[in-house]
């Protein structure tokens, strides 16, 4: 089934509220964008990768501090549904609490689940910057 313009909006805008939830410290609102099983994979900035809304929630909870204080979700670019699930992949900016800003690119899956769009799977890697001198 190929997915609506208004299935796109809705999936984007389920990515885009994590970011603000991450932002107030609403980790107690994390159902309104993960399903129950979902994983939460930070392996390649070294923090390993946590299943489930509980464990997703305590690891917030725990990075919260040391982490970004301000997520920007861009360059989203929703595919094909395949067997009910949407892959999604986009780019992020983390402005850090030292000032720095961090990009990253994040790859979503995304499924249909309680009554909306739900993100199954969410795997972080940081996009290093270029070495200098280089292309």
């Amino acid at each position: 089934m190929a997915l609506t313009t208004e299935d796109r909006r809705e999936i984007t805008e389920t990515l885009s509220l994590l970011g603000h939830l991450a932002d107030s410290g609403r980790a107690d609102r994390l159902e309104e964008v993960f399903t129950p099983d979902a994983v939460y994979d930070l392996t390649a900035a070294g923090l390993g990768a946590f299943s489930g809304i509980d464990a997703i929630r305590q690891a917030s909870e725990r990075i919260g501090a040391h982490g970004p204080v301000a997520h920007h979700l861009t360059n989203v670019v929703v595919g094909g549904e395949e067997d009910g699930v949407v892959s999604v992949l986009s780019k992020g900016l983390l402005l850090m609490a030292d000032g720095r800003v961090e990009s990253i690119v994040v790859a979503d899956d995304v499924r249909r689940h309680g009554g909306g769009w739900r993100i199954a799977r969410h795997v972080v890697t940081p996009q290093p910057a270029p070495e200098a001198g280089g292309a």
